[in-house]
């Protein structure tokens, strides 16, 4: 056989800018090559997947995977493994690891460590802090670097900026969009005591990290990246309060929501899970919960990202406030939003563009978030009627269960196409790791 192409996907219902349509797709040096009924054409390999929808690669651009230096919770072998059994086909890892991605030695010693390792293609942030404020906008530029993350509250880890001289040094470093978590630290120090007394439970997380301070945090760093005219992404939006300011704000800011505060709820979840449903902003109730889904439905949400933050057992099974903050979720992303889709809460066309489209266009990503021409061969392939049932005994992080535990979930990943290269298929992965850095529009040429 004179192949033509490297891969053929045959008959899927595909999602395209240009909408939902049955389309053949040809894959060469790992970009996409044709699309169209593709009829006589012929490549190494085919797949036929007329029973599938094909997704543009889905990009989880906010995970916590640990390494260095926390790797008895979760590494980037076995994170961005995580990742592919769940069809996503890129990670954006936060720098809240030990040492803390704050300088370029650091960012070059996480993309050695990825090298050969990782399932997926990756990218990593770089932390603001005082020490490198001035440096941040060569920094974000340097390939393999996602962009600048900012923690206003404290979170896991000691990354922190909450003096406000710092974050207007750091929001004038550089021109890319900086990731933001918004918490307001000044307001957390003041309510720690509400949660340090006997029997405190993980119910009062939420009463502690309270909407007041996300609002708070939110709004003054609006007013000073307006100042500063650099562009925002606020990540793991979780309240009604945030979202007027957000809408207005549109110039400016870009949102993100995840898939816990769009399916979990306080208190019940706290009465299932306890310290397990405990993560940073927490899981609020469902005034919180419905005002997030009316921000998808109008258009406000740019992105869902997972906030993939594991801790082990032992670390979740201590007594609140000592337990850690954070949850698995790159594997059960895709899963529990196409549930969403299955039941009407948002169409397929947007879970595209909150998991592929809205990720590349809000960090600059070059060559994918889109089934075009000449864009990375990147795939999710779905069975959106397929049913099944999430088990702390499929997820392949390091801590070993999910917060999703016994959840049915009706759309399932079948799939994972890492440029042209298919890493995952029914369940299973194939090969070895593929991942390279993600590129970005206006990054320096690698060395």
């Amino acid at each position: 056989m004179n192949a033509q192409y490297d891969l053929i996907l045959r008959g899927g219902t595909c999602v395209t800018g240009a909408g939902v349509r049955q389309l053949d797709i040809a894959v060469s040096g790992g970009r996409i090559a044709a699309l169209g009924m593709l009829g006589s054409a012929r490549a190494e390999r085919e797949l036929d997947v007329r029973h599938l929808h094909v997704l543009p690669g889905v990009i989880d651009s906010q995970v916590h995977f640990r390494e260095p230096g926390l790797t008895h919770k979760e590494d980037l072998e076995s994170g961005t493994r995580a990742a592919a059994l769940g069809g996503v086909t890129a990670i954006f890892e936060m720098p809240n690891t030990t040492p803390a991605t704050i300088t370029r030695a650091a960012l070059e010693e996480k993309l050695a460590l990825a090298a050969g390792r990782t399932w997926v293609d990756h990218a990593f942030f770089v932390g603001a802090a005082a020490e490198n404020a001035e440096q941040l906008g060569e920094l974000e530029r340097l390939p393999g670097c996602a962009g600048v993350k900012v923690f206003l509250g404290s979170s896991t880890g000691s990354l922190l900026v909450d003096d406000a001289a710092v974050l207007k040094r750091v929001l004038r470093s550089g021109r890319r969009r900086v990731a933001i978590h918004a918490e307001d630290e000044a307001r957390l120090k003041e309510r720690k005591a509400l949660v340090q007394r006997a029997g405190v439970r993980a119910h009062e997380h939420p009463v502690w990290r309270d909407a007041e301070s996300a609002r708070l945090a939110t709004e003054r760093v609006l007013s000073l990246a307006r100042e500063a005219g650099r562009p925002l992404h606020v990540l793991h939006v979780t309240t009604r309060d945030e979202l007027p300011l957000l809408a207005g704000a549109r110039d400016l800011a870009t949102v993100e929501v995840t898939p816990q505060h769009l399916t979990l709820c306080a208190p019940d979840c706290y009465d299932r899970l306890g310290t397990y449903a405990q993560m940073n902003p927490p899981v609020r109730d469902e005034a919180h919960r419905a005002a997030l889904w009316q921000a998808l439905d109008a258009g406000l949400v740019d992105v869902i990202g997972s906030d993939h933050a594991p801790h082990t057992r032992a670390e979740k099974d201590r007594p609140y406030p000592e337990s850690p903050s954070g949850m698995p979720g790159v594997q059960t992303l895709v899963p529990v939003m196409l549930t969403h889709v299955n039941a009407g809460r948002l169409s397929l066309e947007r879970f595209v563009e909150l998991t592929s489209a809205g990720p590349a266009r809000v960090y600059d990503v070059a060559g994918k978030g889109r089934i075009a021409l000449g864009y990375d061969a990147d795939f999710t392939l779905v069975d959106l009627a397929r049913s099944a049932r999430l088990d702390d005994a499929q997820m392949a992080s390091r801590c070993g269960w999910t917060p999703f535990h016994g959840m049915e979930v009706k759309g399932v990943p079948v799939g994972t196409i890492v440029r042209g290269r298919i890493v995952m298929q029914d369940g299973e992965l194939l090969g070895t790791p593929v991942g390279t850095p993600v590129r970005f529009v206006g990054a320096l040429p690698r060395a």
